[in-house]
């Protein structure tokens, strides 16, 4: 079988049904997806074109494609994920980004994440603001473990690892940024049967019936950690905008914002005391 062969598979479904065929045949190949294009002539293994069709079943069986490769890239640099943890999402980077807005410049910071998951979010602080001290979360001790392996391959050593549930390992009290990407999604909403949703740990998904228990402990549990002009940085769903305003002002918070993300879909909210 030739390269064009496998192609010409790829070229049948949706645009992103051919995207993750393309990338999975680059995967296989150890080559990039521009290389099947130019050499779609050449001659595969047998070996080369079972290890493909075990992908593809595989991904057409429901298996994330992230899971599939062992990683997921995030802010340019490649994170090891597993079934153990959430897949890091491009949406999220956005997240990354205020987080940096919100930092100083000119001194170094104290940070703390809460559910730090693969480490996407505290490497990539650390990486670039290797000044700053970040501590970071996980009730998932198979999750954190993942977390320390990123943080070691990607050399972002200046993280705090710490096994608990939200603060309970959190022995420091005064932290200028504070930032999480919780489970947000309600236990009924039917998306959790969808793409990639079922197969990824429903604890780093799911937060009760309205999508907003884990945002209940977060928010005013915040206030016993921030320092006075310290923020609190959250992603959260599409349609929770006001829920989060109100939970930071009944907590509160005198300045809070919203952020869209690229989509125009409100994505990250930012408190602080004001």
């Amino acid at each position: 079988m030739k390269v064009r062969d496998c192609l010409t598979s790829v070229a049948q479904g949706t645009p992103a049904d051919r995207l993750d065929r393309e990338v999975m045949l680059a995967h296989v190949l150890g080559k990039t997806r521009s290389w099947l294009y130019a050499y779609d002539d050449d001659l595969l293994e047998p070996v080369q074109v079972e290890g493909y069709q075990q992908l593809l079943q595989q991904r057409q069986s429901g298996q994330p494609l992230a899971y599939l490769l062992g990683y997921r890239d995030f802010w340019d640099h490649r994170f090891v994920v597993s079934p153990d943890c959430l897949i890091p999402r491009i949406e999220t980077e956005l997240l990354v980004e205020r987080c940096l807005e919100c930092l100083p410049k000119d001194q170094p910071c104290q940070i703390l994440e809460l559910g730090t998951g693969s480490g996407a979010i505290a490497i990539s602080l650390a990486l670039e603001r290797p000044d700053c001290q970040i501590v970071a979360t996980d009730a998932s001790a198979s999750a954190l473990a993942l977390a320390r392996h990123n943080a070691h391959q990607l050399s972002a050593e200046q993280i705090d690892f710490r096994l608990g549930d939200w603060y309970a390992p959190v022995n420091q009290t005064s932290f200028d940024l504070i930032v999480s990407n919780p489970p947000y999604i309600r236990s009924d909403d039917p998306h959790l049967l969808r793409g990639d949703l079922p197969a990824e740990p429903s604890q780093a998904l799911v937060a009760g019936i309205d999508g907003l228990d884990a945002y209940r402990q977060i928010i005013p549990g915040s206030l016993g950690y921030l320092s006075a002009h310290g923020s609190l940085l959250l992603e959260h769903g599409h349609d929770q905008r006001a829920d989060l305003i109100s939970l930071c002002q009944d907590a509160g918070f005198k300045q809070i914002e919203i952020h869209d993300d690229l989509s125009g879909v409100p994505r990250v909210v930012i408190a602080g005391r004001g």
